[in-house]
């Protein structure tokens, strides 16, 4: 389909999603919200993808809302009952909101950040499952700097990912951070300069489609994102069924047959 504020991609069995307003420093939409939405679901149904990148076209990843649409935000959109009523009735409703639902999606996301991110670009960057910047971006959640609250589940995701002191220091100052301070609060997996981030990030994507069973990454991301809600006992136990499942699968055949054979994995998936 054609899209208007995003691009997609796919090469090497890798989508990528691109913030296309470079103009705007990719300020937030309405159209991008449902284009995002759109091109993720294409991305998890579709066999011949097993990674996705989501990015941005020119110097910041994300910059925010969009200034003109904020200014004329209606109250009745955030309460709208819509967007808490799960798109799937078969995945936990907490990875099914408005933009929670990466990681409802059975492919790891990796968010390629490759400058300015914040507000609610930040909020997608922290729903993603791993995250690479570039070594001069620049992030805040600049909510408290509008009047604003945390918005969208970051009250709870973002403790889980800083803690809970720096995730009230960055809540409610808004100040701007850097990637440096990003990846040491463990914000971010890696910085590279700009000019090496695509060729990092890529080169991991590829290790991942190329080298790792498909139903694996599933099944462990799955399990990850479950175990907020879970006990010790209760993660073992998952576990024990997901593995009793693992060893009948054909990626488990395929995973002890290559490396015995000594010769690049061929997984199904399956």
């Amino acid at each position: 389909m054609a899209y208007e504020h995003i691009r997609y991609e796919i090469e090497d069995r890798i989508a990528r999603i691109i913030l296309n307003r470079p103009e705007r420093m990719n300020a937030w939409t309405a159209t991008m919200e449902r284009e995002v939405l759109l091109a993720m679901q294409a991305a998890a149904i579709d066999d011949d993808v097993r990674v996705i990148v989501l990015t941005g076209e020119g110097r910041a990843f994300c910059a925010g809302a969009d200034i003109d649409e904020l200014a004329s935000l209606d109250p009745e959109d955030i309460r709208a009952e819509e967007w808490m009523r799960p798109f799937d009735m078969n995945r936990r409703p907490d990875w099914q909101t408005r933009y929670s639902f990466y990681p409802a999606i059975e492919k790891p996301v990796i968010a390629m950040l490759n400058g300015a991110t914040a507000g609610i670009g930040l909020v997608h960057a922290l729903y993603c499952d791993i995250r690479f910047a570039a070594d001069n971006a620049a992030f805040s959640t600049s909510f408290a700097r509008r009047g604003l609250i945390a918005e969208h589940g970051l009250s709870w995701m973002l403790p889980h990912i800083v803690g809970h002191a720096n995730a009230l220091d960055l809540l409610l100052s808004a100040r701007k951070f850097h990637a440096p301070e990003a990846f040491r609060m463990g914000l971010v997996n890696q910085i590279h300069p700009p000019e090496q981030l695509e060729e990092a990030t890529m080169a991991y994507a590829r290790n991942l489609a190329d080298l790792v069973s498909p139903r694996a990454m599933a099944v462990i991301k799955r399990q990850l994102y479950e175990v907020p809600f879970q006990t010790l006992a209760e993660a073992t136990i998952s576990a024990n069924k997901e593995m009793a499942q693992s060893v009948l699968s054909e990626d488990f055949k395929e995973g002890v047959a290559h490396f015995i054979e000594k010769r690049a994995p061929q997984f199904t998936g399956r």
